[in-house]
């Protein structure tokens, strides 16, 4: 059982190692900070996460109560609806508009409940999109960061303009700069999918692969430009 589902703990280790180790290869980046900023959004998104697990027991309770308020109208109703002491035709119609009426009553309360049963699932799923929303914005910053380092920098007949950013000038280093963007990206995807585990909703599970498939997609060209640069070795 142990590798049938995500450890928040061990991604938040991850995503901590992580940062120890851009640290220290690249101690003045700005990538060291989107690192940090990483971590602690794991740490918070985790918590979310396994707090989302939990019932939210006021809600059902006041399901479990309208469900009883429910039928004790009901039978309030039966009861005023004497059909063994129907004598006449206006009795019986009085009494068949009553079922009707009751009927229509019924049907009434049964929507409401479902959609007080569904109530759970739409407010767990604006929490989870909430919190979806700034590991998005993260996963762009991170994208950022890479966005300049072009291998072509690389390059003898590279020339620099005066507004040319700051480049890595070194392959071994611009390899592994991207491939710790290419893991940041790798890390965003997992803690997105913890809500998943946490919230089995398909409307919630098209989000966390939008986020996992972004993710993907933008590390597949950090190792386009990683391919790059072992080329050239």
């Amino acid at each position: 059982m142990r590798y049938r589902a995500l450890d928040p703990q061990l991604i938040i280790e991850t995503a901590e190692r992580l940062e120890g180790r851009i640290g220290e290869r690249f101690p003045d980046a700005g990538l060291r900070g989107v690192a940090a900023e990483l971590v602690s959004l794991s740490r918070d998104l985790a918590k979310a996460a396994r707090e989302l697990e939990t019932p939210i027991w006021w809600l059902r309770g006041v399901i479990i109560a309208a469900f009883i308020a429910g039928v004790a109208v009901f039978l309030f109703v039966g009861t005023i609806l004497p059909l063994d002491r129907i004598s006449g035709a206006d009795d019986a119609v009085q009494s068949m508009q009553g079922i009707e009426a009751t009927i229509n009553t019924v049907i009434l309360a049964v929507l409401g409940l479902l959609a007080l049963v569904r109530t759970e699932e739409r407010i767990k799923r604006k929490k989870v999109f909430r919190q979806l929303h700034g590991l998005r914005s993260l996963i762009h910053v991170i994208d950022m960061h890479q966005l300049t380092k072009d291998p072509a920098a690389l390059s003898a007949e590279f020339k620099p303009t005066a507004h040319s950013p700051a480049r890595i000038t070194n392959a071994a280093d611009l390899a592994r700069y991207l491939d710790y963007c290419s893991e940041m990206l790798s890390i965003a995807g997992k803690v997105a999918a913890l809500f998943a585990q946490s919230v089995n909703d398909d409307v919630v599970i098209d989000g966390v692969n939008d986020i996992e498939n972004l993710s993907s997609n933008l590390s597949r060209k950090i190792w386009q430009k990683i391919t790059l640069i072992e080329g050239r070795r």
